[in-house]
């Protein structure tokens, strides 16, 4: 677990920590990349995951997570600070607290994904792809909308 202090912002990868009703109300309601995800899946994603919360207080106001294997490569998910946090700068520390994560060091290879967010990466040190023919993927952005 690390944590990071700020103001009256704090950054935690405490699982504990994580208001598992507040990230799952943003990503399903607010987030476009995840709308109507249920909330047994944002909690497996949780739980395979680093998850670092955002706080004020007691009061969650950020999150991401990352998927990796602590050796080459790692994805950066969910990202998001709310509207009521938003202008202090809580983004680029969060990222900047993510590529600092100990265990997340020396990694060959970081990947995110974002539709409107680039300036924020750039800040810390993300490119568009090196070379985007080499990436393929499988997409069904409508499985949360499927019954299953």
């Amino acid at each position: 677990m690390a944590e990071w202090k700020r103001g009256e912002f704090d950054i935690s990868t405490d699982p504990e920590r994580i208001d598992l009703d507040a990230v799952y109300r943003f990503l399903s309601a607010e987030a476009y990349w995840a709308p109507s995800v249920p909330l047994d899946v944002v909690q497996r994603a949780i739980a395979g995951s680093i998850p670092f919360g955002v706080y004020r207080g007691d009061e969650q106001v950020g999150f991401a997570r990352v998927v990796s294997d602590r050796a080459t490569f790692a994805w950066i998910a969910d990202v998001f600070i709310l509207t009521t946090a938003r202008g202090n700068g809580l983004g680029v520390w969060l990222m900047e607290c993510i590529t600092a994560h100990p265990d997340l060091q020396g990694l060959r290879r970081w990947m995110l994904a974002t539709r409107d967010a680039h300036g924020l990466y750039r800040k810390t040190g993300f490119k568009e792809l090196h070379d985007a023919t080499r990436f393929m993927e499988r997409f069904d952005p409508e499985i949360y909308s499927r019954d299953r």
